[in-house]
């Protein structure tokens, strides 16, 4: 005889509330993944703009950088590479069996320095933009 595990409807996000910092780490760390491959394939289509030309590409770059979008989205990828870095060398320590029990702490660490490391960069991102 199996059994079966009632999971609720997709749609019912209280049970979010029930989710360890364990599950959220792995939750942020699929998704920091996920958006820098996606920062990697937008980096290459924005360097195939130099197979035309030089001044292509340099166009290119100039017109991004001008844009107060596209500095506020380097912060975020910041943030998110920041965060998955932290983030892979505390599940490289658990592996090793370092920390095993200061997970949760170490997780709250990884938040807490890539917040302090993100908000010391704003400065430089936005740097040279016009509002």
């Amino acid at each position: 005889m199996s059994q079966s595990y009632n999971r609720g409807l997709i749609e019912d996000f209280g049970r979010w509330k029930e989710f360890s910092a364990g599950m959220w780490a792995w939750i942020f760390h699929k998704f920091t993944g996920w958006m820098l491959i996606g920062y990697l394939f937008t980096h290459i289509a924005v360097l195939s703009s130099s197979l035309t030309s030089p001044e292509a590409y340099t166009t290119t770059i100039q017109g991004l950088e001008s844009l107060f979008i596209i500095r506020v989205l380097e912060v975020g990828l910041l943030a998110v590479a920041v965060f998955h870095i932290l983030n892979g060398i505390r599940l490289l320590m658990v592996d090793l069996g370092v920390g095993l029990e200061a997970q949760d702490k170490s997780f709250y660490a990884s938040l807490i320095i890539t917040g302090v490391i993100v908000v010391a960069s704003v400065p430089t991102f936005l740097d040279g933009v016009t509002f």
